[in-house]
């Protein structure tokens, strides 16, 4: 077994230090790094994904990816190795 097998796609995944992120239904795009704060993202995007613990708990900032996973924005921030993001969020009037 040849342990450098896997060195491309790591070396790749480690340029990608940018996202576009893309978030729905308003159809906003912008750059992101990664690791930032999915929260800071939105916001600096003017879009507005409600909050209300910052903990997780509440599930105010439950938001959908692309792929269908749910998650909760407060505790996510941009993924590694993906130059693309696309973020549904939903629209509860309680929040």
């Amino acid at each position: 077994m040849n342990p450098f097998s896997n060195t491309r796609i790591l070396n790749f995944e480690l340029l990608i230090m940018s996202t576009r992120i893309r978030f729905l239904p308003d159809n906003v795009t912008v750059d992101a790094e990664v690791g930032e704060a999915l929260l800071d993202v939105a916001d600096r995007a003017g879009v507005l994904i409600p909050t209300g613990c910052l903990m997780g708990s509440c599930h105010a900032c439950t938001v959908e990816l692309e792929d269908g996973e749910i998650i909760r924005a407060c505790l996510t921030s941009v993924p590694p190795g993906k130059d693309e993001l696309t973020i549904n969020v939903f629209s509860d009037p309680t929040w």
